[in-house]
């Protein structure tokens, strides 16, 4: 297993399998290289079937356990279930997708081997829906979610970014997840940094407040440095990385993007890792470099200084 120099081992991946999707939500940072999406069709730089599954195969060479597929919209890849099904049996196999294509591929894609699924839903009215996503396909979401649930895919954990335009919406998500087995909540929160928008963010400490006053238990989670809200029956989960740096001091995974780079942190660009030719000796070499390199608090808040020790990066916070 490979450690990096701050004491995280990297115990997951998470693998971009395209930039392409069929949404345009206001939030996207697409996985952190911003909005780069282009033509619905494939496209020639994604990594290919063999390339996503020689990188995995590699990535379990050093005890990496679990891998999620994200895109993008990672269920436009039609060759998704038999990269699943190809996935090294050692790794737990997650999903995060907008749902739309669940219908009709959620029990193949069981079949061959997804564990776990996150479906993106941001509001629970279709106009409010379509005004986030850029999308008239509310109604598809729900049955997706429905179908994976079909599809043993319990429990399904909703993602909802929170921020100016969906903060209202956060009790009615609540009391959704309350009121139907199987579903759970994860409240992410907005990052600026990644989509610009500034004036969009909300203060997430008023969330924490709001869901602590009506939770029948409060569990706090080492990973992340998260809190679990148990509201009437209901889980609800706060993903909150911004101003958190215990956040990345329990950070063990590294990324892949959809063109076959790796990256050590989701906030930064410059220390993407080509992965050459995609060959064992390659990929092995370019995750060595990654893990090395990587950098102990959320991207470029901390960068080097002339003395060779770790520093807050004045320059990027005042942007």
């Amino acid at each position: 297993m490979l450690t990096d120099e701050f004491g995280r081992e990297v115990t997951g991946v998470r693998v971009s399998l395209t930039d392409r999707c069929n949404f345009d939500c206001v939030y996207c940072h697409n996985e952190g290289l911003g909005d780069t999406r282009g033509p619905m069709e494939p496209q020639d730089d994604e990594m290919s079937t063999d390339d996503v599954v020689r990188f995995l195969e590699v990535a379990a060479e050093f005890d990496v356990d679990a891998v999620k597929f994200t895109g993008g919209e990672p269920m436009l890849r039609e060759d998704l279930e038999e990269i699943i099904e190809r996935t090294p049996d050692s790794m737990e196999v997650s999903l995060t997708t907008n749902g739309t294509f669940l219908p009709g591929r959620a029990e193949a894609l069981v079949d061959a081997g997804l564990e776990r699924v996150n479906v993106s839903q941001d509001a629970l009215e279709p106009e409010a829906f379509a005004e986030i996503t850029k999308s008239g396909a509310y109604d598809r979401v729900i049955e997706g979610v429905e179908a994976a649930l079909e599809a043993g895919l319990d429990p399904v954990k909703l993602n909802m970014v929170v921020f100016e335009h969906t903060a209202g919406y956060v009790p009615g998500m609540v009391d959704h997840v309350a009121e139907n087995e199987g579903l759970q909540l994860q409240l992410i929160e907005y990052m600026p940094e990644l989509t610009g928008k500034p004036e969009w963010a909300i203060d997430i400490e008023r969330v924490h407040d709001w869901l602590a006053e009506q939770a029948d238990e409060v569990e706090h989670r080492e990973m992340h440095d998260r809190k679990r809200y148990w509201v009437n029956g209901g889980m609800v989960e706060i993903v909150d990385p911004v101003e958190n740096p215990t956040f990345c001091a329990n950070c063990h995974r590294v990324r892949v993007t959809h063109n076959g780079y790796l990256k050590g942190c989701l906030n930064r660009n410059d220390d993407l890792r080509p992965m050459g030719e995609m060959t064992k000796p390659e990929i092995r070499e370019a995750f060595r470099e990654t893990v090395a390199n990587r950098v102990p608090y959320y991207g470029e808040y901390m960068v080097r200084g002339d003395d060779g020790e770790w520093e807050l990066n004045d320059e990027y916070i005042g942007v």
